[in-house]
């Protein structure tokens, strides 16, 4: 069960975020409380400047209250300033560490995570709920420090006034925080509605631009356009609800302050009080003035429930768990290259049945090893089970004679080097990419040498800024066979001994499956490698064919073996050769 946030406990969970700078609270305090005490003084200068200056025409008072307005205007612009320069330094700092906290915690969640995740819902939380937080908190600081400052100020004022009248607020108070509860409880479940709301359109958004050429080839323009205006049409909804909802406060809030204020005109006007011009304007001007932040402080809540909305979605997001890094081995040379899997079983979180079923075999140093199988038979999942991007609970994984758990993450995964079907390039350069992660541990004679093993430079030379080309996002400006190539290059850049090849050239034409293949043989050179193919051309050399069936190793030999047992590789080739 999730936890329930509310106020409170957003305000505990931010302090250890705050308290490292303290100061800038403090002062920002400090500033929002002498704004507050400016305010009120200015209000209670009212009766000494009517009953004393006006009336008595005492013009050397009239002067020293000149001299103290325009100093206390100037105190009241410097703390103005401090304070909101004070909160927006924290805020930042605060969104800052909320964003590289969460951006750190994706990084090392484990691949079951992202893959039921939606990375428009995430990018909204990184940006969207931050930002909310961080705002709500910091308008529900002013609102509390200032406004409590101001009323408590006020309340002073009007008992300087004429006691009588000030006791009439106090009927006020507990009717606005009443007030205050009901309208907080609407808001939240409005937020929350609205949260959702702003994930779904970044979800739209982000699925139209990625999808943009299926789109337009399956001429959906019209279906996703209705769609889109569908959640946007639900989103501007929910907003408007937190708008009605929020904007209750305001009118409810006048009308209480104003039936007070009536009375006391009513014992005013019935001579029930004897009262002098200059206690009356200041209370009257105090009553005014304090409907104010009797509105804002009923506002306080609707600021700490946006706050404990956003506070919920980020705190749930740290607290889900990473990847399981206990491993403490550490390769001291590059692997061996020995690989076991050992009566391996493994189902998917979000299935019923296993993708593997009590799977073995063995692939020696430097052995070449074809995975080959119908879709869906569990090839792609032994190859993402050797890196760790998921967990097995049955069974064990060896490299090199020791169970994969038991080396670090870090570690383990630098000796595999991994080139799939759907090569992910960063928006940067060519070097970038083939440097990506390690830019300052190669030169750029080191990159261009892994870009001509990977026949990639071929290609390259011919560009106008060579290796230093912008490629777009996600490698968007080159073809497929030239970010394959790129692909092997960052491999071969890092030299790993164990590799795998996830039908790293079904997508490809004649030339450029020419030139890959080309590229992943010179790459497989004293190498253990792993491929996983389709066109049973490119494997007709591997060593070892190992045939995957319903998550079970049904057939395993060489390809002119397998071709005389007449089973079930015999019919894939049969299938493909003749068809």
């Amino acid at each position: 069960m999730s936890q329930k946030y509310n106020s409170w406990t957003t305000i505990k969970l931010l302090l250890p975020f705050i308290s490292p700078h303290k100061k800038a609270l403090i002062i920002a305090i400090l500033a929002l409380v002498l704004n507050a005490a400016t305010d009120a003084i200015l209000i209670s200068l009212t009766k000494p400047l009517l009953d004393n200056g006006l009336m008595d025409k005492n013009y050397y008072l009239l002067t020293i209250i000149a001299v103290a307005i325009i100093g206390l205007i100037t105190l009241r612009g410097l703390s103005n300033y401090t304070y909101t320069y004070c909160l927006s330094w924290l805020s930042s700092k605060v969104i800052a560490k909320f964003r590289q906290l969460i951006f750190d915690h994706l990084l090392k969640s484990p691949v079951s995570f992202h893959n039921k995740n939606p990375i428009g819902e995430l990018v909204t939380i990184i940006t969207f709920n931050t930002q909310l937080l961080s705002k709500a908190s910091s308008d529900a600081l002013i609102i509390l420090v200032r406004e409590i400052a101001y009323s408590i100020g006020l309340f002073i004022v009007m008992f300087y006034g004429n006691w009588k009248l000030a006791l009439v607020l106090i009927i006020v108070v507990p009717i606005v925080i009443f007030v205050a509860q009901v309208i907080a409880k609407k808001f939240r479940h409005s937020l929350v509605s609205m949260q959702k709301g702003m994930g779904n359109i970044a979800i739209a958004a982000d699925e139209m631009l990625k999808g943009h050429k299926e789109i337009l080839l399956f001429n959906s323009q019209k279906y996703e356009k209705n769609n889109f205006h569908s959640i946007n049409k639900i989103f501007r909804k929910g907003v408007l609800k937190i708008a009605l909802v929020a904007g209750l406060s305001t009118p409810i809030i006048q009308l209480i302050a104003t039936l007070a204020l009536g009375f006391i005109l009513y014992l005013v006007a019935s001579q029930t009080l004897d009262i002098t011009p200059g206690s009356f304007t200041v209370v009257f001007s105090a009553m005014l003035a304090i409907m104010r932040p009797l509105r804002e402080l009923t506002s306080v809540h609707l600021e700490l429930q946006k706050g404990s909305v956003a506070c919920q979605s980020l705190f749930e997001l740290l607290n889900s768990p990473l990847e399981d890094d206990n491993g403490t081995i550490e390769f001291k040379e590059p692997a061996i290259g020995n690989i076991e899997f050992r009566n391996v079983t493994f189902t998917y979180p979000s299935r019923n049945n296993p993708a593997l079923n009590n799977i073995s075999f063995q692939i020696n140093k430097g052995e070449t090893v074809a995975l080959v199988g119908r879709s869906g038979s569990g090839k792609s999942t032994i190859v993402s089970l050797l890196p760790r991007f998921y967990d097995i609970s049955v069974g064990e994984i060896f490299i090199d004679s020791i169970n994969i758990k038991n080396y670090t993450l870090k570690s383990l995964r630098n000796q595999i080097g991994y080139v799939s079907q759907h090569v992910h390039l960063f928006n940067g350069t060519i070097a970038d990419n083939i440097a990506y992660g390690e830019k300052d541990k190669y030169s750029k004679q080191d990159i261009i040498k892994a870009a001509t093993q990977a026949n990639a430079i071929e290609f390259i030379d011919k560009l106008e800024h060579g290796i230093d080309t912008i490629v777009g996002d996600n490698g968007v400006l080159l073809s497929g066979g030239q970010r394959q190539r790129i692909a092997i290059a960052r491999v071969l850049l890092r030299d790993n001994p164990i590799l795998i090849f996830d039908e790293a050239t079904s997508a490809l034409d004649n030339e450029s499956e020419l030139l890959v293949q080309q590229a992943i043989e010179y790459l497989q050179k004293n190498r253990t490698s792993i491929i996983i193919a389709h066109r049973l051309t490119t494997i007709k050399r591997v060593d070892r064919i190992l045939v995957i069936d319903e998550g079970k190793l049904v057939e395993e030999g060489s390809h002119q073996s397998l071709l005389l047992e007449n089973g079930q590789y015999a019919n894939m080739h049969h299938i493909q050769f003749n068809s």
